[in-house]
């Protein structure tokens, strides 16, 4: 018999994918803040971090052609050399504070997307490091790195194709090696309540549906929408005791 908990764990996996399958992002910023209202941080990351990496794949041999290296390589370098600090926060930090600091987190990437906040300086080696340090240092701790690195490249003179594709291969390399430094440290289960088993097929069947839907939406109303539902989601878990 399914658990009542796993349901609710299916189903918010669903909308993440919906989500993900309309704007193009957004899984994990649905699916880490709702999760940990119910399972501690450091179980709910591995498999945000898997569904994530996964969802990605398809993508990958079209971005490869296309993507800038001498941008991301840094980027992905720093964030290899600080995702196990980032893992050792997500061990041994207090779960309620790191939930509301994912929660946060969230929030504050929602206002600086509607308040079409960009990275305005410089593409200089320095500037990518930090970036990069800090971006690994967030995803092995919350399991949400991507948010910087999304304002930071979206400043850039790239055009789209060249964005996304920059995004999706350093997102699923840094993801990749943090779901490694994780298993290396136990954190780590396919089963239970949280299993990425019964998760993956509806978070893959609502990108699919979503995907499908997208064409009947404006796409800059839906991502707004978006962003104002994520900042919903981020102040409950953030009061949420």
């Amino acid at each position: 018999m399914i658990s009542q908990i796993l349901v609710i764990s299916m189903l918010i996996a669903g909308a993440g994918g919906l989500i993900r399958g309309i704007t193009g992002f957004g899984g994990s910023l649905v699916m880490t803040p709702l999760l940990t209202l119910m399972f501690e941080p450091k179980l709910v990351v591995p498999t945000v971090l898997l569904l994530e990496a996964f969802a990605a794949a398809p993508m990958l041999r079209d971005a490869a052609r296309v993507a800038h290296y001498r941008v991301i390589a840094p980027i992905c370098l720093a964030a290899f050399a600080t995702l196990p600090l980032g893992g050792y926060m997500l061990v041994h930090a207090d779960p309620n504070l790191l939930r509301r600091g994912i929660a946060a987190m969230v929030a504050l990437f929602c206002v600086l997307l509607l308040s079409g906040a960009r990275y305005r300086g410089p593409r200089k080696l320095g500037v990518s490091l930090g970036l990069g340090g800090l971006c690994g240092f967030l995803l092995g701790g919350t399991g949400i790195g991507a948010p910087p690195v999304i304002l930071y490249l979206l400043s850039g003179p790239d055009s789209v194709v060249v964005t996304r594709a920059n995004l999706t291969l350093c997102v699923v390399a840094i993801s990749i090696a943090a779901l490694l430094m994780l298993w290396v440290r136990g954190v780590f289960a396919l089963g239970g309540p949280l299993s990425p088993l019964a998760m993956a097929p509806c978070f893959y069947g609502g990108i699919v549906l979503g995907s499908q839907l997208f064409r009947h939406f404006n796409e800059m109303r839906f991502r707004q929408f978006t962003v104002l539902f994520l900042l919903v989601v981020s102040v409950v878990a953030l009061f949420a005791r």
